[in-house]
C-alpha cells in the first residue's frame, strides 16, 4: 500500500502508483509530493547538496510491519522536466516514483553495473512511459 501525503494541488494517478508498487513490493511505501523549497531543505540536511531535486529516497531498516521507506518528489521539478521533454505529469511523476522505489529496493545506478538502468527500463516498457531518468542522466554527461 501507498500512503501519500500530497502537499501540492497536483492530484496523482494513484492506480498507476499503486499498480507499480504492487510490482515491485509488497510492503507499504510513503510518497511525499511537495514544492521545491521543501526538497532543497531535505536534499541540504540529508545529502549536503543546497539545491531542489526531483525524488529522494529514504529507505527503512526491514523490520516486520515498517514501511519499506519513504518516497519524496517534488512535484514543481517534476513539472519542469516534464515539459522539457515533453512528458505528461503523471508519467513524469510515475518516473520518478519508479526511480525512488528501486533507491528504497536496494539498487544504486551510480555504484552497479547497470542493474538499477537495466530494471528501470523493464519497468517503464511496462508501463508504457518514457525514458528514465539514468538514461536522460547519461544522455547529458
Amino acid at each position: 500500500m501507498i500512503e501519500i501525503h500530497n502537499e501540492t494541488d497536483y492530484l496523482p494517478n494513484e492506480n498507476l502508483l499503486r499498480t507499480i508498487a504492487a510490482e515491485l513490493t509488497d510492503r507499504d511505501i510513503e510518497l511525499t509530493l511537495t514544492d521545491d523549497e521543501t526538497i532543497r531543505r531535505m536534499n541540504r540536511e540529508h545529502r549536503g547538496i543546497d539545491a531542489p531535486t526531483d525524488v529522494l529516497s529514504f529507505p527503512l531498516e526491514k523490520v516486520p510491519f515498517a514501511p519499506l521507506g519513504e518516497i519524496v518528489i517534488s512535484v514543481e521539478y517534476a513539472g519542469r522536466k516534464a515539459g522539457e521533454y515533453g512528458n505528461a505529469l503523471d508519467d513524469e511523476i510515475a518516473l520518478l516514483f519508479i526511480h525512488g522505489l528501486l533507491h528504497l529496493l536496494g539498487y544504486d545506478h551510480e555504484t552497479d553495473s547497470g542493474q538499477m538502468r537495466r530494471k528501470e527500463a523493464e519497468l517503464i516498457r511496462r508501463f508504457g512511459l518514457p525514458e528514465s531518468l539514468i538514461v536522460r542522466t547519461e544522455e547529458r554527461s
